[in-house]
């Protein structure tokens, strides 16, 4: 099997996912998973598509992620490992998709507009 990338987004955070056959190593950054994500909640939503697929130990995967938070970078890795997944077995599709790991999170922060304090809060108003 030849290396395949995907690539998975998530607020402002971009995963580059390269996929190998292997033993299972995650390495994100040049870092072991767990060293990158100390928080167990987000190693879980990193390992994700590969346990609802029971295929832990079969693939290696090397990621660059750039962007965002620890939360938003763990959820664009599932998204990109999900894609690529999809890319190696067309059968696995249907089962990451009714878990909704294909589907892109169109969630952003909405800007800050001029003459208000946050996006949506205005100054108080005074009348006199």
């Amino acid at each position: 099997m030849e290396m395949i990338n995907a690539v998975g987004r998530r607020k402002t955070a971009v995963s580059r996912v390269y996929i190998t056959e292997g033993e299972g190593k995650i390495v994100v950054n040049d870092k072991d998973f767990r060293t990158y994500f100390p928080n167990e909640i987000l190693q879980h939503i990193v390992i994700q598509p590969l346990k609802v697929l029971q295929i832990e130990n079969k693939y290696n995967i090397k990621v660059n992620v750039k962007g965002g938070g620890f939360k938003g970078q763990a959820e664009s890795l599932r998204h990109a490992i999900a894609r690529a997944l999809t890319q190696i077995d067309e059968q696995y599709r249907p089962v990451l998709k009714s878990h909704g790991f294909l589907t892109r999170d169109p969630r952003e922060v909405e800007r800050k507009k001029s003459g208000q304090k946050k996006a949506r809060k205005r100054f108080q108003f005074s009348k006199r």
